[in-house]
């Protein structure tokens, strides 16, 4: 059985989005990033995703992030707020794409919706290129499912919001991307 994705501490995140800034296409890669680590996404919807998912009617700026059951894995659409570091990335490359209604968030060099296996691909060359062992395009939605899940007693949320956001359709299947933390685990049990 493989290992799963690694999760990526605050410091490793940072350091990867001052890497991808000194790439090419930088706008749109930043957009990746946040996407799988802001969002969860996996690298299907990732690829998947369109400016009509993410945008009103009126061509603004969304609040959230309508993933649509054809991009999403086993049909499991979901709405997802949207994190105020991604949507400024997003406007961004909004204006820099020339502001289209509908269309490929994430493009090919040709202009094209990017597939899921390049999205996969990408983050395995960038993480090889920074050294991250354990990586892979899973690392930012595991990390983002596991802070979730972390921050569910500020909030007073439950799993099952965490469920939700992740689009599993069952909540075994979220515990299993949760990852321990042996500091908080000494704390709770100095606690006790």
């Amino acid at each position: 059985m493989s290992q799963p994705a690694r999760v990526l501490e605050a410091a490793d995140v940072r350091r990867l989005i001052r890497h991808i800034r000194c790439a090419r296409y930088p706008l749109r890669n930043h957009v990746i990033v946040l996407l799988s680590f802001k969002a969860g996404l996996r690298a299907c919807e990732i690829a998947g995703l369109d400016w009509s998912m993410v945008l009103r009617p009126d061509g603004k700026m969304d609040r959230h992030i309508t993933v649509a059951r054809q991009i999403a894995k086993m049909g499991s659409g979901r709405m997802i707020p949207l994190h105020p570091e991604l949507r400024s990335a997003l406007e961004r490359l909004h204006r820099d794409q020339g502001s289209p209604r509908r269309g490929a968030i994430i493009r090919s060099e040709r202009g094209s919706h990017m597939r899921a296996q390049s999205i996969v691909n990408w983050f395995a060359s960038v993480y090889a290129e920074l050294g991250f062992c354990g990586c892979s395009s899973h690392s930012g939605r595991r990390t983002f499912i596991t802070k979730s899940a972390r921050l569910l007693g500020r909030t007073g949320g439950s799993l099952r919001d965490v469920q939700e956001l992740a689009g599993h359709r069952s909540l075994s299947t979220t515990e299993r991307y949760i990852a321990g933390d042996r500091v908080i685990q000494h704390k709770l049990v100095q606690l006790v």
